[in-house]
């Protein structure tokens, strides 16, 4: 079994070569024995990248605290909350050594709430890691060791990537230390995963294992050019879908968090759609791209620079606008106060406007966390810490839209633990009013004196509940 695995793996490269031709000379079939130069180049630089990389590549091992419940909570009165348990939770995945002094990056999912953390090397040393910022909306995260004299990897350029670019993909699969991939570029510029909030995945069959999330994609020159994320398999293993986050992405993540503890995103301050090709049409456009301006924020960016319902943005500083998933990423990694030119379509019509770029207003609030206390001491609510509802929280608690915001974390002796609340409880309205997003909970809650009783409605695991909190 673990022959045929080796097999079929190995199989692709061989098939690749043969097309580019850098297999073996048809006359020389009959010596397969003997390699063709060109595969012994091949294979020397893919060794020589392997050895490169491999010492900047760790082990990452996390633990968080979860709670279960006690007791099974069927035949429960309407309203009553099950007690819980803490235990705790272990998790391993990998990380890229960035300097010589011991920064690390990896994904936010790998040691997301973790209050523990050791990083092993590949020279077997061991070190206590200190999570220094995460940034879920791109699945990015920093650690750092006390360490010195460490062995980063270069950064490479991910906007030169192409399909069928060698890649390969170091890192700790299925807790396989500095274990080593190969593989191409399967296709660039994937989103709509489900996976982060800002999505331009790289896509490889280099073989990527849970364990992997974290470690590094890089090209046949040995510099980084992707952090591996994810798969996508109905096994749980690999099926040569992998994603891995482009280099420049995670680079420009990564200087956020190291200089401000947070990544500062360009807005819109627009709704957006994709085109279809009955809307297409409706809208009198040449192809199906581009994002169609659904509506406006006040004050926003786009109503500033004279956007309006209808428009079809198609171009953004002369880059091709294929859908509102990729307007949303060339805005949000756009300079705060910078100028730029929309290429639009209005009534059928060509028409270019200039917009300034601004400061997304949820970044504002949550400061260096990927969650938010929204209130001060005092307040009913105090002590709750509460999320944006990404699209990874969405799937993971089964809910079909994205909306309301997630409990990440609750103070022990606040109001709201004694009222019952949890980690995990969806928070779909406060005093009967609708909470769409975390600027919407913002904007109810604060007005909420101390002595009010507040009402919730939550989603627990698809059970809807009102739970009151009264102040003191």
């Amino acid at each position: 079994m673990r022959w045929a695995a080796h097999h079929l793996i190995g199989l692709p490269l061989v098939v690749a070569l043969t097309a580019l031709g850098l297999g073996a000379a048809q006359g020389a079939q009959k010596h397969a024995h003997v390699p063709a130069p060109s595969v012994l180049d091949l294979q020397a630089q893919v060794k020589a990248t392997a050895s490169k990389t491999i010492p900047s590549v760790v082990n990452i091992a996390s633990t968080v605290v979860v709670r279960d419940q006690a007791f099974s909570d069927e035949g429960l009165p309407f309203g009553l909350i099950p007690e819980t348990l803490p235990r705790r939770q272990y998790g391993q995945g990998s990380g890229v050594i960035i300097s010589a002094d011991g920064y690390i990056i990896t994904n936010d999912h790998v040691v997301a709430d973790a209050i523990d953390v050791d990083v092993l090397l590949a020279d077997r040393r061991q070190f206590k890691g200190r999570v220094v910022a995460t940034d879920p909306k791109t699945d990015v995260a920093v650690v750092k060791i006390e360490a010195h004299g460490l062995s980063p990897t270069p950064w490479g350029d991910s906007s030169h990537l192409a399909v069928g670019d060698f890649v390969l993909a170091i890192g700790n699969p299925l807790g396989l230390n500095q274990t080593v991939t190969f593989g191409i570029v399967s296709a660039v510029g994937r989103a709509d995963v489900g996976i982060a909030d800002y999505e331009d995945f790289i896509q490889t069959d280099a073989p990527i294992n849970p364990g992997n999330s974290g470690g590094a994609l890089v090209n046949i020159k040995g510099e980084l050019i992707g952090i591996n994320t994810a798969i996508a398999s109905t096994t749980g293993g690999s099926v040569g879908v992998g994603f891995a986050i482009p280099s420049n992405m995670a680079k420009a993540a990564l200087q956020n968090l190291l200089k401000t503890g947070r990544v500062v995103r360009g807005f819109l301050g627009a709704s957006t759609q994709n085109v279809t090709p009955r809307l297409g049409k409706l809208f009198k456009l040449p192809d199906v791209k581009g994002a169609i301006i659904t509506d406006l924020m006040p004050k926003g960016s786009a109503e500033k620079a004279g956007l309006r319902r209808g428009d079809v943005v198609v171009r953004f500083d002369g880059k091709d606008v294929v859908d509102a998933g990729r307007l949303r990423i060339l805005i949000g990694s756009a300079p705060i106060g910078s100028k730029y030119r929309l290429e639009i379509i209005r009534d059928g019509k060509p028409e270019h406007i200039d917009l300034v770029i601004q400061e997304a207003p949820h970044e504002r609030i949550r400061k260096s966390s990927s969650a938010s206390r929204t209130v001060l001491a005092g307040h009913p609510l105090a002590g709750l810490l509460v999320d944006e509802v990404t699209p990874a929280v969405a799937r993971q608690l089964g809910l079909e839209a994205v909306a309301g915001v997630v409990i990440a974390g609750i103070d022990e002796g606040s109001l709201a633990e004694a009222a019952g609340l949890i980690p995990g409880d969806l928070i779909l309205e406060v005093n009967r009013q609708p909470v769409a997003d975390l600027f919407d909970y913002q904007r109810i809650v604060e007005p909420i004196k101390a002595k009010d009783l507040t009402l919730l409605m939550i989603n627990r695991q698809g059970m809807v509940l009102y739970v009151p909190i009264e102040g003191e």
